[in-house]
């Protein structure tokens, strides 16, 4: 693999990447990113992948909120993957909390030395797995995976990140939201959740959720049907209550 042991106490590459936002073209150049801010990045080898989609990402666009509790402006996940294939995952992860950028050229991570090859999986050359916690242009922490075969997924998870950020910072229960589409309930749960500034998953039925899944899941067929921490808490209105009592 080969790859540089760290950038701890180095400036970022200085590149400019080519992303692209709500359809359109957008230069983001690594000082406007970087300086004077504090980041935290986390690259992986691919949009689309079975760990960076099941895993990585998801985790970071759940805590996103809490790192910014403490002190970090923005969270980008990077990939050497272009423009219109980052944009593309984003949307499908629905990951609101992220900035998603393209390292099309592989140009800053090389600069990062961590630039490996995967021709073998037909990937040609692409990121190794880390993240890192950059202030003002100074990387201050990095966790890269061990030189080890195939796709490691040990040390650069949002959970060891936030960790080193605050060791004590307090991290949300998961919630997932069974909604349907046209439900008047739905989106008043949606926005009761939103106006708590609560990062949820939500399920819609259709596509293999059934009304037999709900009800196994729930007890009930209507919907919404909110679960926080595992645990169910119900319709919108016991949500209302639920939030309510913990205000």
């Amino acid at each position: 693999m080969a790859v540089q042991a760290t950038m701890e106490g180095k400036k970022i590459p200085e590149v400019t990447f080519r992303a692209r936002v709500g359809g359109d073209w957008q230069d983001v150049s690594s000082k406007e990113l970087f300086d004077n801010r504090t980041v935290v990045v986390f690259s992986l080898p691919g949009a689309f992948t079975p760990t960076c989609s099941s895993s990585h990402l998801p985790r970071y666009n759940e805590l996103v909120p809490v790192m910014k509790k403490h002190g970090v402006d923005e969270v980008v996940c990077l990939s050497v993957n272009d423009g219109f294939v980052m944009e593309a995952w984003g949307r499908e992860q629905n990951a609101a909390n992220l900035t998603l950028l393209p390292d099309g050229n592989g140009e800053f991570t090389d600069g990062m030395g961590m630039l490996v090859d995967k021709q073998d999986l037909g990937f040609g050359k692409r990121s190794w797995r880390y993240s890192m916690l950059v202030r003002n242009g100074v990387v201050e922490q990095m966790f890269v995976e061990p030189d080890e075969p195939g796709d490691p997924f040990q040390v650069s998870d949002a959970d060891t990140m936030l960790r080193h950020i605050a060791e004590d910072a307090v991290v949300p229960a998961p919630v997932t939201m069974l909604s349907r589409a046209g439900c008047s309930h739905c989106e008043r749960a949606r926005k009761a959740l939103h106006d708590a500034g609560m990062v949820f998953e939500e399920i819609k039925l259709g596509g293999g959720v059934t009304n037999s899944t709900l009800v196994a899941m729930a007890g009930v067929a209507t919907t919404p049907q909110v679960f926080i921490g595992g645990e169910l808490v119900g319709s919108a209105d016991n949500l209302e209550k639920w939030l309510a009592a913990r205000a």
